[in-house]
């Protein structure tokens, strides 16, 4: 009992930012409160609104996070303790009307006595709610009013009817009334309502004085203290499931209030008509409207509904209509600022009685989800550098564009773009820079193609433009040399000053193809085309570009199954020393002889290998079986096997030639390494350690095909080669008048001399120039004038036979000829003879049909309607001779394929040419 002495109804401590009773939030909290405790709580004064950031610092210094407890306060009385004056003075007046005279003083004295104690119970009870903090007097203040009211009433009751004339049934009656009236007032508080009934019949038993009031007395206090105390047993069990209520009730409003100001999401309310009754303050922020104005407007109104939001204004304004619920709907905010989006779910609340009283729900904020989505919408139409369609968009608007429904609609044409030079900008000013030339490569394709097409970008340094419709092939061309003439002015990046290029391949719908696959194919071989040609240039797609495309993948197919099944063969050329005419090696020549089309040039499959990646595999094969035929061959001759740059820029190269001849057990001295100038291209230091690598291995260097390309003297200071081969085609025409080619040689085989090098002419065929390249100081010679290249059996056999070469061949060399069988007409001293072409040369022709012609006489001979020539006899045997032109004719130029009977109309106009 007396941990229940003066504990009063629970109230829950008012919240320090005051908005436990806002919108629907205060809505969805339980009222514990009975209806006295609800009379009880006095006027409430708001305190300073705190922010959420505010509350979540005091809660963090609490050790929780917006958990707040409910705190109860005990007041002793309640705020109407007062009110009992009213009985006091009401049972006074009755008495006085049915006495019909005033009570006894002692009577005046109790009731003054209560009536003083009402009034100061209700100064009491304002003081105990105000002040906060526990007062010892201010308790004993407040059970003294309540005491001293209830025995003034017990006692003005029990001495008027005892020493005076008021009835008992009188008396009795306003005992239980004032009991009643106490226990009502006093509602809650048990103790102070069984301490007020006993105070209340305590004075009558006194009074009347007798063993049985004092026995009676005694069991009613004794009842009183039982039922007192289990009543504050079940009391207090209420009052915990309160506490419990209070604090999820607590809880849960911290949790929904920082839901709605930290913006994670708001809550919204709207009555039967669709009027919105509640609203976050934050979406009213957002809104840019005030309070007044938002609540009691129509809910659709915070929307901008049917503005590009069409599904959601069907979708929100169904489920209104409907009564349904609805969830993660998007609808657009009808903000006056920046865009707005947001997600709001909603469903019909009901009362009691099932009508319906509007729509509750909440909302969250999809503005950045909603411009996530954009972005990796952008991003997946447009390029993100440049700002220009992507391979994806571009290639849908061509499948829109060919699949259009009308055969007119799919006509169109697809420029293929690659930038010429774009790499050597990023290797040398960076990636950042080529970015940058990207931006502005774009920003000039926009330019030049205008409002004729549109422009994307499919990656790297390719572009496309597609041109809807039919346009003339010259009005494309036109355009496409405007984006040429475009890309290739300089540009400016980082303050440097950059020059690229462009190729353009060019494919039309429905002409070169139907389907987008198609046209992007033929584009970019007419674009491999144009680059082929020279880059900077355009090219139309044309059917053979695409028959060469499959021969090359053919071919490509092929090469792979020679190279896995060994299909290629090493041919070996014999080199010469010019000075005694022996063998003092030989070149490995690559042949292959292809199942279906025979034998096929290098030059054919080599390129074709150096792109595929095939050409390590097929050199690391030729370097091998080169080592093990040598091995079969006399200790000095050797061996010289062409090396790929793509070869030559292999880490790999060293420890491939040195397991070869380790394998094959032969001097490393024997293998000579031919290497092309084209190595000399990146010319950075992983050259010159691939050069110091195999001149450990100790195998000889040679520089192939000097002069050809990209010569310098440099790289004959800085490498360490021992031979230079001059190309062949510094020796053919050597020997002809006139021919600088001579002096070249000599300049070469000087230089060579002077390094300690040794010299190769190449493609040595006539006797004349074995002498011209003799004279000149080579001192190494191949070609036919001594030996075709040979197969490895023909090679033993002829070392077997010794190291002596014959020079064998032609005195010199004859301009190329055309063998045909060709009717002509020739004339002599006004003489006409039929006779036949059977081949001619620029500078002149065997003639077969007239028999023993001497030698210098002299025709005129119609070889076609517009080309007459003059001849000399040079030879003649049987019906066959020589004729020499007086002055040389253009090949080209001849109409071999006229009808000879063309000829015969000829032979009037002969009749007047003299001589």
């Amino acid at each position: 009992m007396a941990g229940s002495m003066g504990r009063s109804e629970p109230q829950r401590q008012i919240p320090d930012d005051g908005t436990h009773a806002r919108g629907s939030v205060a809505k969805r909290a339980p009222e514990a409160r009975s209806e006295s405790a609800e009379n009880d709580q006095p006027p409430k004064q708001m305190p300073e609104r705190r922010t959420g950031e505010q509350r979540r610092v005091k809660s963090q210094r609490a050790g929780r996070i917006s958990d707040r407890s409910t705190k109860f306060k005990m007041h002793v009385l309640p705020i109407d303790w007062w009110q009992l004056a009213i009985l006091v003075t009401g049972a006074l007046a009755i008495g006085i009307i049915f006495t019909a005279a005033l009570p006894p003083w002692p009577v005046m004295v109790s009731v003054a006595a209560s009536l003083i104690g009402c009034f100061v119970a209700r100064n009491a009870a304002k003081r105990e709610r105000i002040r906060e903090e526990s007062n010892l007097t201010l308790s004993a203040i407040a059970w003294a009013t309540i005491v001293i009211p209830m025995i003034g009433i017990g006692f003005s009751h029990a001495y008027w009817v005892m020493y005076s004339d008021l009835a008992w049934p009188w008396a009795l009656a306003g005992l239980v009334c004032a009991g009643a009236l106490a226990g009502s007032l006093l509602s809650g508080r048990i103790v102070q309502q069984f301490v007020a009934q006993f105070c209340c019949w305590f004075p009558a038993a006194i009074l009347e004085g007798s063993n049985t009031s004092y026995l009676g007395i005694s069991v009613a206090a004794i009842a009183m203290v039982v039922v007192g105390y289990r009543q504050s047993i079940i009391v207090e069990k209420r009052r915990e499931k309160v506490q419990a209520r209070e604090r999820e009730r607590n809880r849960a409003e911290d949790i929904l209030r920082d839901y709605e100001e930290t913006g994670q999401g708001w809550f919204w309310e709207t009555d039967r008509r669709g009027n919105v009754t509640y609203l976050s303050p934050s979406v009213i922020s957002v809104l840019d409207r005030a309070e007044d104005d938002v609540i009691g407007s129509d809910f659709v109104d915070l929307f901008e509904l049917g503005v590009g939001n069409s599904e959601g204004e069907r979708t929100l304004t169904f489920h209104l209509s409907s009564r349904s619920s609805f969830q993660e709907l998007g609808v657009k905010a009808a903000t006056s600022g920046e865009e707005r989006w947001w997600s709001v779910n909603g469903r019909p609340a009901y009362d009691n009685f099932h009508n319906f009283v509007g729509f509750r729900g909440s909302g969250t904020d999809l503005t950045e989800k909603k411009r996530s989505e954009e972005n990796v919408n952008r991003l997946a139409q447009f390029d993100s550098l440049t700002g220009l369609a992507n391979r994806f968009q571009m290639q849908q608007t061509l499948e829109k564009i060919l699949n259009a429904p009308h055969l007119h609609h799919r006509e169109c044409s697809l420029f293929l773009l690659d930038l010429d030079r774009f790499k050597q900008v990023n290797d040398t000013l960076g990636h950042p820079a080529g970015d940058a030339l990207l931006k502005q490569v774009s920003q000039r394709l926009l330019r030049a193609v205008g409002d004729d097409g549109r422009v994307g970008r499919v990656g790297g340094d390719e572009f496309e433009v597609i041109i809807p419709g039919r346009t003339e092939r010259e009005r494309l061309a036109q355009i496409a040399q405007e984006i040429i003439y475009s890309l290739s002015q300089p540009y400016s990046i980082e303050g440097q000053r950059v020059i690229i290029g462009a190729s353009v391949g060019i494919a039309t719908a429905p002409q070169d193809g139907t389907t987008s696959d198609m046209i992007v194919r033929n584009a970019d071989l007419a674009l491999y085309a144009a680059k082929d040609g020279g880059r900077g240039r355009h090219h139309f797609y044309s059917n053979d570009l695409l028959s060469a495309a499959e021969e090359r993948s053919k071919l490509e197919e092929d090469l792979r199954d020679a190279v896995a099944h060994g299909g290629f063969e090493l041919y070996y050329q014999p080199v010469v020393n010019a000075q005694d005419e022996t063998i003092a090696g030989f070149e490995a020549l690559l042949r292959w002889n292809h199942p279906q089309r025979g034998w096929m040039s290098p030059a054919k499959f080599i390129p074709i290998a150096e792109d595929i990646g095939l050409i390590n595999a097929i050199g690391e094969w030729a370097i091998r079986t080169a080592c093990d035929n040598m091995a079969r061959w006399p200790e000095n001759i050797r061996c010289a096997v062409n090396v790929s740059p793509l070869q030559f820029a292999n880490p790999q190269l060293p420890a491939i030639v040195t397991n070869a001849i380790a394998h094959a057990r032969i001097d490393p001295a024997r293998l000579e390494l031919e290497i092309t100038e084209s190595v000399f291209l990146s010319d950075d230091e992983g050259t010159d350690a691939m050069f110091a690598s195999l001149k450990r291995v100790g195998v000889r260097l040679a520089l192939d095909d000097f002069g050809t390309g990209y010569s310098s003297l440099g790289y004959l200071k800085k490498a360490p080669f021992d031979k230079i081969k001059i190309d062949q085609s510094f020796v053919r025409g050597a020997t002809e008048p006139g021919s600088r080619n001579g002096a070249l040689i000599t300049s070469i085989t000087s230089l060579a001399k002077s390094l300690g090098m040794d010299t190769t002419a190449e493609g040595v065929e006539t006797m004349d120039e074995l002498e011209l390249v003799h004279n000149l100081g080579c001192s190494h010679v191949q070609g036919y004038i001594y030996s075709k290249p040979l197969p490895g059996d023909e090679v033993f056999d002829q070392l077997s036979n010794g190291l002596q070469l014959d020079a064998k061949g032609p005195r010199s060399a004859r301009a190329p000829r055309q063998t045909m069988l060709r009717k002509v007409v020739l004339s002599h001293d006004g003489q006409f003879y039929d006779a036949n072409i059977r081949n001619i040369a620029s500078g002149g022709a065997m003639i077969v049909g007239l028999w023993n012609v001497p030698p210098g006489t002299e025709f005129t001979i119609a070889l076609s309607e517009s080309l007459i020539v003059k001849a000399t006899t040079i030879w003649s045997e049987d019906e066959r001779m020589g004729v020499q032109f007086a002055e040389p004719i253009d090949m080209d130029k001849v109409e071999f394929r006229k009808r000879a009977s063309v000829l015969d109309r000829q032979a009037h106009d002969l009749a007047g040419m003299g001589g």
